[in-house]
């Protein structure tokens, strides 16, 4: 049987997922080797979608030379480093440009933060930042915190699976300085915010 190229991109697809997924979920574990065959056999389709997969997942720092990323401390340091530097912009954009929508949007994520279930925190986790990312309305900038999701997962599930402390605390701080137009502040707290997160998992790897 032929498979037609809208068949092909759904292999791609649901291969591209499913791998990302147990690299995120720990299945695969980090400096993995990734065999090609085992892993075309294992999920039930051919290398083609898999080497793509492959490729895709590269281009987001989850997998170096066909391995899974082993995070260093420098890996944390250095994506922590950028996040703050893009976030804090954000931050402060946010107070300047954020509609109430997006303000009642990043409340809710903050009230879900206190008492949801570990997804429903995650999930509240990763949209309260991409609300605000979004604000920075630099296309370039936005492409970039994309492209580093996959690898910010990584952090983001550790912060939350651990419980740091004061996390939802410190959300609510930034969202009252964005809802307050207090610019230098959201971006003062943006920034400690991620330092905080940054600190915690190193305590944690050390």
């Amino acid at each position: 049987m032929q498979y037609s190229s809208n068949n092909s991109r759904t292999a791609h697809q649901q291969s591209y997922e499913t791998l990302r997924d147990m690299i995120l979920n720990g299945t695969i574990p980090q400096g993995t080797k990734l065999v090609e065959e085992k892993l075309a056999t294992q999920l039930g389709v051919s290398r083609t979608p898999i080497r793509e997969s492959i490729r895709k997942l590269e281009q987001e720092g989850l997998i170096v030379n066909k391995r899974v990323v082993k995070l260093s401390e420098t890996d944390l340091r250095n994506t922590f480093e950028l996040r703050m530097l893009l976030e804090g912009h954000a931050a402060r954009s946010a107070a300047a440009y954020l509609s109430e929508t997006e303000l009642l949007a990043l409340e809710q994520c903050v009230d879900i933060g206190r008492s949801g279930s570990l997804d429903e925190v995650m999930h509240a986790n990763k949209e309260f930042h991409e609300i605000i990312m979004k604000a920075s309305n630099n296309s370039m900038m936005i492409d970039l915190f994309d492209r580093m999701q996959s690898v910010i997962y990584l952090f983001r599930h550790t912060v939350v699976y651990y419980h740091r402390p004061f996390l939802i605390d410190e959300h609510q701080h930034i969202c009252e300085a964005i809802r307050a137009h207090d610019g230098d502040t959201a971006e003062r707290l943006m920034k400690e915010h991620l330092q905080a997160d940054l600190d915690f998992c190193l305590h944690l790897i050390r």
